[in-house]
């Protein structure tokens, strides 16, 4: 059986085809480049909305199929940009009706940690997903997966990205902003914000621009920048890693490519005597792959969507979903 995935939550129009048995056939991905760095979901939306049909005739001929061995359509439902996801869901349709192949709508958050679980071998992980939109903890209970903590504002992606832009390094912001950190020397004092088992960014982004502003050296902001926003990642991760004496620990999200982040996760689960997981740098970034997987986990165990049940949702919790295939 064979599944094609559309990935368009934010700046990566994404085609996967994968097979029931696990195998990525396919997986191609194309990102829209803003001039400013930032993502204007307008713009964006315009972006897939004219390579979406080149992107799923070079995943076909990529996977060495055509639109007849489709079995399954699957896009994702959300969360994310509306103008996105809406251009998306609507190349799904598309390809559903003219087909006639079964479509299904996944949420974004949940196809990171399958695709985790299919390429590592996890069983059943305690997931960090760190993005530029996301960022939560995550572990499987009692029939879904229950967001153990969350941030309050905005995404640790997005507050590396947007300090990045208002300090004038360049696009990307997260990878030119590590590499600055490494050369940082001395740390500098920054707001640290746990509430709960949740984070808070907005501030820590905030003052570590005030500082700059101020005179701060650069190398060290990003240095404590980092720092900071880690250590209190890892902190939420290890006390969901504590409470749900679970023996498995998983790093996904594009921020996962950060070796710094993935060095203090790692830390932490060998001290819990927990493995360590990060799939491969590709597959956590934004791709159609990972959502192709997930339809097909709903599927086989008879998911079904009418055309009316496809409508995307911006807001779609990671907690909502039944997880039937487990």
């Amino acid at each position: 059986m064979l599944c094609l995935g559309i990935e368009s939550t934010a700046h990566t129009f994404g085609v996967g085809i994968v097979t029931d048995r696990g195998k990525i056939l396919a997986n191609i991905g194309n990102v829209h480049k803003s001039a400013k760095g930032g993502i204007h979901p307008r713009e964006a939306a315009r972006h897939h909305g004219v390579i979406a049909k080149e992107t799923v005739l070079c995943a076909l001929a990529k996977a060495g199929v055509t639109m007849n061995d489709i079995d399954l359509i699957a896009f994702s439902m959300g969360p994310g940009l509306g103008p996105t996801l809406r251009t998306g869901a609507t190349a799904a349709r598309a390809l559903s009706v003219f087909y006639q192949v079964p479509i299904l709508g996944v949420n974004h958050c949940i196809s990171h940690v399958e695709i985790g679980r299919l390429t590592e071998g996890a069983k059943d992980p305690v997931t960090l997903y760190v993005s530029g939109g996301n960022t939560q903890v995550i572990a499987f209970d009692a029939g879904r997966y229950r967001v153990f903590g969350e941030t309050l504002d905005i995404s640790v992606g997005n507050c590396l990205d947007v300090f990045a832009r208002e300090v004038g390094i360049p696009h990307p912001g997260g990878p030119n902003v590590e590499q600055l950190a490494r050369e940082g020397k001395h740390y500098i004092p920054l707001p640290y914000v746990v509430k709960g088992m949740d984070l808070s960014f907005s501030g820590l982004m905030t003052e570590a621009v005030r500082k700059h502003r101020t005179g701060s050296d650069l190398r060290d902001l990003c240095f404590s920048l980092q720092e900071t926003a880690f250590a209190a990642l890892v902190e939420v991760t290890e006390r969901a890693v504590a409470h749900t004496e679970k023996r498995e620990v998983m790093l996904t999200g594009g921020v996962a490519a950060n070796k710094r982040l993935r060095e203090m996760v790692g830390l932490m689960a060998k001290e819990h005597q927990a493995k360590f997981h990060v799939p491969p740098i590709e597959l956590c970034k934004d791709q159609g792959a990972m959502i192709a997987w997930t339809g097909l986990l709903m599927y086989k165990r008879g998911v079904r969507h009418k055309l009316d049940q496809t409508q995307v949702r911006q807001r779609y919790r990671t907690d909502e979903v039944d997880i039937v295939w487990r």
